[in-house]
């Protein structure tokens, strides 16, 4: 029997109410954005992979969508070749950002992720496997994540207040922490930080571990601080918390401040692709590396990822922006096959309120989400619910994530706060 083909693809740009959570940047715009990538065969089966949505990006998806007719689903270098190929005639194989925070000199990467998961996905239909079987096998059958926590308005101007209600200080950042864990029963809590006054921050996680006094606690301020600022923050929360996430930009920032102290430093903003490596493990700039499949290039990458960052000692955990179910099934997966993750992993899924995965399979106990077993990732689109988030997308008029934008519609002076303290 002849090996099926990819006989089309198709690239739908949905979008999802998101809450106003505020970061270093500014304050999420009320929808969050995302593109499913639908990959067929003329077998009739069909692969799911999820990625970013803004304009240039769902450009670079089309053109490569285009290009991947007549090719095997197991021959993920072809595919990685078409994208190299169709970046390079289409773009001149420009670099890429993505809300402000993250930057990479070429797209190639994020562009190949959502083509390679899907194929990845299809490679489970076609042997009857789960991803994670496909990726090497299971080492773990349940994931464990953290809550993640926000400073947040009430709502959005003008729009009625949401069910989680204003987070602007320790205590209201404690009764957000308790609906997560009581609700979700996450074993570890992150605070992204970057929008107060680090000592207000500190404040915040010190009533945090008052609070819970047994979870492991994270700080993530997005390069919010100076390289003294950092030292004195890590000198007042060591022993409090389990790492800091990105106090400082940079990989030279990030070095000084790992010189000055003992507390762990993890990172997802100045290593966020194979050529930072290199030069952060030779200055000792980071203890701890998130990986991220949507920007690394996929599954096999963050795979490679994770036997570097074995190899030379790091620690490795998973990095999460606003997502749906189909990321989630393909962050499981990879993270159920990694031996080597050595921290619960982050996820905004509590944030969401829609999705456009068919419910029962995906469900969080005790702070964890256990692999799916069916065949590829386990989960199947809702076919409604992706019309109906389709159509949440041609009306709602964002097309590109712009927290500072977004912000200074509402504070006109507002500057973006990296290294501001």
């Amino acid at each position: 029997m002849s090996p099926s083909r990819i006989s089309r693809v198709v690239v739908t740009p949905v979008a999802f109410a998101d809450p106003p959570l505020l970061n270093v940047v500014g304050v999420h715009q009320p929808w969050a954005l995302r593109a499913i990538v639908e990959v067929h065969t003329d077998s009739g089966l069909v692969g799911l992979g999820e990625t970013y949505a803004d304009e240039a990006h769902l450009a670079r998806l089309s053109a490569v969508a285009a290009s991947l007719g007549g090719i095997d689903p197991f021959d993920l270098a072809a595919v990685r070749r078409v994208v190299v190929d169709v970046l390079g005639r289409e773009t001149g194989g420009a670099g890429a950002s993505f809300g402000g925070m993250l930057d990479v000199k070429s797209a190639v990467d994020t562009v190949h992720s959502p083509f390679e998961v899907a194929c990845i996905d299809l490679q489970g239909h076609e042997t009857g496997r789960p991803v994670s079987e496909v990726l090497g096998g299971r080492v773990r059958d349940s994931v464990p994540f953290s809550g993640y926590l926000f400073y947040k308005w009430a709502g959005h101007p003008g729009l009625p207040d949401d069910e989680w209600g204003e987070a602007l200080t320790p205590e209201q950042l404690v009764a957000q922490a308790h609906r997560m864990v009581d609700g979700w029963g996450f074993g570890s809590l992150k605070l992204k930080g970057g929008v107060l006054p680090p000592s207000e921050e500190c404040d915040a996680i010190e009533a945090l571990r008052d609070a819970f006094p047994d979870l492991p606690l994270r700080l993530d301020p997005n390069g919010g601080w100076t390289v003294d600022t950092s030292v004195a923050v890590a000198s007042r929360l060591s022993g409090v918390v389990e790492y800091l996430e990105d106090p400082t930009p940079g990989i030279e920032g990030m070095a000084a401040v790992s010189a000055r102290t003992d507390v762990p430093l993890a990172t997802n903003m100045c290593v966020i692709a194979m050529e930072h490596l290199p030069l952060a493990i030779a200055a000792d700039a980071v203890q701890i590396v998130l990986s991220d499949h949507h920007l690394w290039g996929g599954l096999r990458r963050s795979q490679l990822l994770a036997g570097i960052t074995e190899t030379w000692g790091l620690g490795l955990s998973m990095h999460s922006n606003s997502h749906l179910g189909v990321s989630l099934a393909a962050m499981t997966h990879l993270a159920a096959a990694s031996p080597t993750l050595t921290y619960a992993c982050d996820t905004h899924y509590p944030w969401k309120t829609q999705d456009l995965i068919k419910p029962g399979v995906l469900s969080f106990s005790d702070g964890a989400l256990s692999v799916p077993t069916g065949p590829g990732l386990g989960v199947e689109l809702d076919r409604d619910m992706l019309g109906l988030l389709h159509e949440q997308y041609l009306e709602c008029g964002v097309r590109r994530r712009e927290d500072t934008v977004y912000m200074r519609t509402i504070q006109p002076d507002f500057e973006v706060n990296t290294t501001r303290w």
